[in-house]
């Protein structure tokens, strides 16, 4: 059966996943590319290393973020949202980074999987910060189908 999420089944999706793409469009160019996330309150909360996805959202910052949750080709939810980027700075960067950090660190099993492997947590989150542009997408709309067997 296929069919079309609720709003409740939607924000279940974003909140349990962590990893989705967003899709930007600037200089006659679309480019979709997977993040790490977190779902806040309405919004996405991401941190990136500055490069085309960043330069590309300055220029143009309304954006489209797809996650799906797949068990098999019969079984599998996806959500799609547009929103718009924005690049956060200050005490809303820092408090991003730390809900960033609290959802995904328990999710790298590996030193090697972290990206300041070696680093207390305290110098992780600085590391993080100093290298990274935190950002915020407020979802304006979103839409959810289905499959079940």
């Amino acid at each position: 059966m296929l069919g079309i999420l609720s709003e409740e089944q939607i924000v279940q999706v974003l909140t349990k996943n962590v990893i989705g793409r967003i899709g930007c469009y600037a200089d006659e160019k679309i480019y979709v590319v997977p993040v790490a996330y977190l779902y806040d309150d309405g919004c996405l909360l991401g941190h990136t290393i500055r490069g085309m996805k960043t330069t590309m959202l300055k220029k143009n910052p309304v954006c489209c973020f797809e996650v799906d949750s797949m068990q098999d080709m019969g079984n599998w939810q996806s959500v799609i949202a547009w929103g718009r980027f924005e690049e956060l700075e200050g005490d809303e960067a820092e408090s991003a980074l730390k809900k960033l950090v609290s959802k995904l660190m328990p999710l790298m099993t590996s030193q090697s999987s972290q990206p300041t492997h070696g680093l207390d947590p305290l110098h992780k989150l600085e590391a993080l910060h100093s290298k990274a542009t935190v950002y915020r997408i407020k979802i304006e709309e979103k839409t959810g189908r289905f499959e079940k067997r």
